[in-house]
């Protein structure tokens, strides 16, 4: 198991229900301008129910989907099935089932991913995000602040941080924005959202 996926198959079903809950444009409003309009190949990282890679394959993108977590991969590849997309058992730091990987991506996606890795994993894997990214491509993440869910994996990471990590390779922050949380429980216990991308 990746550690930074502790505390989600035991909270599937309610998670996978939260996930399915919220359109894709409303969930990524922040960053939607910066969406390729033509048609690339995207990975979405932590792809969880494959929400997101679903809505991304019906605009025409060609869609890489990693998810470690077994529940939510399964989940996807049965609600959210298409021939653009295709899934895959992994996870960062590594992302080792596309290391041998020639082809590069036109969209990257990390939504709540990157704070569980610990510092040394993000060390780890930002120049690997930074080799999957095609020269005309957009990265983009979102990183949770605030109090912590019970039994999960996660650290304190702040956009400043994730900024200057990814500057040591190359990329060029393109945007930096702090939102609310979508979701009524997160609003209430304080949660904020950065909201990042970048490119060359």
């Amino acid at each position: 198991m990746i550690a930074g996926t502790r505390g989600y198959g035991e909270n599937a079903a309610s998670l996978i229900a939260r996930y399915e809950e919220l359109a894709f444009p409303v969930k990524h409003d922040a960053v939607m301008h910066l969406l390729p309009t033509s048609p690339v190949a995207a990975l979405d990282v932590g792809a969880g129910t494959g929400a997101d890679a679903h809505w991304l394959a019906e605009q025409g993108h060609r869609v890489v989907a990693v998810e470690p977590t077994d529940a939510f991969r399964e989940f996807g590849a049965a609600h959210h099935a298409s021939p653009r997309i295709t899934w895959i058992d992994d996870g960062l730091p590594h992302l080792a089932s596309l290391e041998q990987n020639v082809q590069q991506f036109g969209l990257i996606m990390l939504t709540a991913v990157w704070m569980h890795l610990s510092a040394a994993e993000r060390a780890v894997g930002m120049p690997v995000l930074a080799r999957l990214l095609a020269p005309d491509g957009i990265l983009v993440m979102s990183l949770r602040h605030g109090p912590l869910p019970p039994g999960r994996r996660m650290f304190a990471v702040s956009a400043d941080e994730t900024i200057r990590l990814a500057t040591q390779y190359g990329l060029r922050c393109v945007l930096d924005v702090v939102t609310e949380s979508l979701q009524a429980e997160n609003r209430r216990a304080g949660v904020t959202w950065s909201r990042l991308a970048f490119n060359w």
